[in-house]
């Protein structure tokens, strides 16, 4: 018994063996401060820093497939006729993302989009 306790205290475990450094390179050990019981907490101001960025949102009046043949033969005054009934309403996408609906309106002489509904997404 006294040679297989002298034979483990000579194996290194896996944490002494993770701990050595190539040659070469100089390894301290680090001094982090406790973060304390606020850590994780958000601070007033900090959230706005996300609130002020800007963020493209895209509207979708509707789709169709279309032969190449068909499209090189679009010109002006050509119509397209997409996939959505007048009036049925508009997906908004953000990042590609369908996040709500609306519809169409006319904010002045621009187009605008009343929204109708915020889509909950599965996951």
């Amino acid at each position: 018994m006294a040679d297989e306790e002298a034979t483990t205290e000579q194996q290194p475990d896996a944490a002494d063996e993770a701990s050595e450094a190539p040659e070469g390179v100089d390894v301290e050990e680090a001094q982090l401060a406790d973060a304390g019981p606020d850590a994780g907490q958000t601070g007033d101001g900090q959230i706005d820093i996300l609130l002020d960025a800007t963020v493209p949102v895209e509207v979708s009046l509707g789709q169709l497939d279309m032969q190449i043949r068909d499209v090189l033969q679009l010109g002006g005054g050509s119509v397209v006729t997409l996939d959505k009934q007048a009036g049925e309403p508009v997906d908004l996408y953000l990042r590609g993302v369908r996040f709500a609906t609306g519809q169409l309106v006319v904010v002045g002489e621009r187009l605008g989009v009343r929204i109708e509904q915020i889509v909950r997404q599965n996951g």
